[in-house]
């Protein structure tokens, strides 16, 4: 069991990572996913229901923020439903550092891309699609890869890697 707190949620955001930057998309099946893992094995961390509560309302508080974002066409679907799920997981305790790495990470992802697309773009990478659009200053930043980031800079405080740590 012990593994499997400590790999889910990394995994997840791996997987979330190079999905949005190669196809500028977040699947809602990873989202649905995340959440439904969490719904399974929350039970076996050992956690009052004030603490399960707790990482609920934090989830539900990111999806709210999300839509609002999303509804501004600040962000993109996938990212609103993804912090959520990431928000979920980290629990209210983790949600402001989690926010923060974030941002900081998302900063400085736009930035870089940003310059990236200054740059002229080699024939060989060209062919490649997800470069070619990662590339074109029409297209967005996929900031799941911020998010994603974020979520794993604050992994190791969440209560997911003291269980598998008490575990082991």
């Amino acid at each position: 069991m012990s593994m499997l707190f400590l790999a889910v949620f990394p995994l997840a955001m791996i997987f979330g990572a190079l999905w949005d930057l190669t196809t500028m998309t977040i699947p809602n099946v990873l989202t649905i996913a995340l959440a439904a893992a969490f719904a399974i094995l929350v039970p076996f961390l050992g956690l009052t229901l004030q603490e399960i509560g707790l990482h609920v309302a934090a989830g539900l508080l990111m999806l709210l923020v999300g839509m609002a974002l999303f509804a501004l066409g600040w962000i993109g679907g996938g990212d609103a439903k993804f912090v959520a799920a990431t928000a979920l997981w980290a629990g209210m305790g983790n949600l402001l550092p989690y926010l923060i790495w974030a941002s900081v990470i998302g900063g400085v992802l736009t930035l870089l891309i940003l310059v990236f697309r200054r740059m002229p773009l080699p024939l060989f990478m060209m062919r490649r699609n997800w470069i070619a659009r990662l590339h074109n200053p029409k297209e967005g930043i996929p900031y799941g890869v911020a998010l994603a980031i974020g979520g794993l800079m604050i992994f190791p405080q969440t209560v997911w890697f003291a269980a598998a740590a008490h575990a082991a």
